[in-house]
């Protein structure tokens, strides 16, 4: 059970925050990316390290009195004498503007409310240690989010996607000259995102020593880098073990690399290639959804609560760590879990006959 792969992730992220602490960030910015590393992974800080960059770009660039600075010089009674609606006007920026590279960004409320959380997050952290008495952040409003619709495969769509998986039927002729090639493999990826809710960052960091095919189970490393064991069905099992043989016997001329799903280059595969894997089969299958990774995540999620009617069940297997996570994913289901419950509860042993019938006899009596 290696954890070469998110070990040499992490050390890359930890490579890049230096980078941007190096080249683009104040010097007192260090201190906060220190004192939150014990309880944030170098992910979260990277993408954290992103939008504060990006944030006094914005500064250097549009506040008058920081106009034409650069980035590093920029220091805590800067930030101290910001208002909140100059912090304000940053989230408005942000909607649509031109990153470093002169790409259009376009962020929605849940886009400006991350960016929003990194630059609270650095600032309570200065007030807390008292480098700053005022915090322009205190009086800003997190940006309202309105709740995303979950969308998910039903079950003749899921068909669907395997069937083109399987055969290609409906890809473009140069698309099928990859899937001649890459069928086997596909089948095992798409059918254990559906059989399993797993992230494709865990998929992608799965190696052939973490599956055993006795207990049809496997081990992914979770948000945070704890290990944990989850298991497949006997559906999944088929499709992953003809893939897993496959990949054991290529294992002789790929001694040194460890993973278990690998691109037409050998190497371990990336999420974007996973990504662009199931954009390829469900335009086919379900043109009328986009659907992601993270869908068929939802897919699962939602067939798993639909039999069990345990969110707390769902909240395990998926890796939530608070349950109020996979309520907001499947409350729009629960009416399906109340109208089921409806049926399950009678009033009297033979239902509403009986109800009828002593009706009638209550009213002969009265006659």
């Amino acid at each position: 059970m290696s954890k070469t792969y998110f070990n040499q992730r992490d050390a890359d992220n930890i490579d890049k925050i230096e980078r941007i602490l190096d080249e683009d960030l104040p010097d007192f910015c260090r201190e906060y990316f220190v004192g939150i590393s014990s309880n944030t992974t170098p992910l979260t800080r990277l993408n954290y390290a992103y939008d504060i960059r990006t944030f006094f770009g914005y500064l250097t660039k549009k506040i008058y009195r920081l106009k034409g600075r650069n980035t590093k010089d920029i220091t805590p009674a800067d930030i101290e004498a910001l208002s909140p609606f100059e912090i304000e006007a940053y989230l408005n920026y942000v909607e649509i503007y031109k990153d470093e590279q002169g790409a259009i960004v376009k962020n929605s409320a849940r886009g400006k409310s991350r960016k929003l959380a990194a630059i609270r997050s650095m600032i309570r952290y200065f007030e807390k240690k008292q480098v700053i008495k005022y915090n322009p952040t205190a009086s800003v409003d997190t940006p309202k989010l309105r709740d995303k619709e979950i969308v998910r495969l039903e079950n003749d769509e899921i068909s669907s996607m395997l069937d083109v998986v399987d055969t290609g039927s409906g890809l473009s002729e140069r698309q099928q000259k990859y899937q001649e090639n890459t069928r086997i493999r596909d089948l095992a990826i798409v059918s254990l995102l559906l059989g399993t809710g797993i992230r494709v960052s865990e998929l992608v960091g799965i190696d052939i020593d973490d599956v055993n095919f006795k207990d049809m189970s496997f081990v992914v490393t979770r948000k945070g880098g704890a290990r944990v064991i989850l298991y497949f069905n006997d559906e999944v099992a088929g499709y992953l073990y003809d893939y897993y043989s496959s990949r054991i016997a290529a294992n002789k001329t790929l001694k040194n690399e460890p993973a278990l799903f690998l691109s037409l280059q050998k190497r371990r595969i990336t999420t974007r290639a996973v990504e662009n894997i199931i954009k390829k089969y469900s335009s086919v299958a379900t043109p009328l959804k986009h659907i992601t990774p993270h869908k068929l995540r939802s897919t699962f999620g939602t067939q798993l609560y639909r039999n069990t009617g345990d969110i707390y069940i769902v909240a395990d297997v998926l890796g939530h760590k608070d349950v109020n996570t996979t309520k907001r994913h499947y409350a729009a289901i629960t009416e399906d879990i109340r109208r089921n419950a409806a049926t399950k509860v009678h009033l009297y042993e033979d239902s509403g006959y009986k109800r009828e019938n002593d009706v009638k006899t209550k009213s002969k009596e009265n006659e």
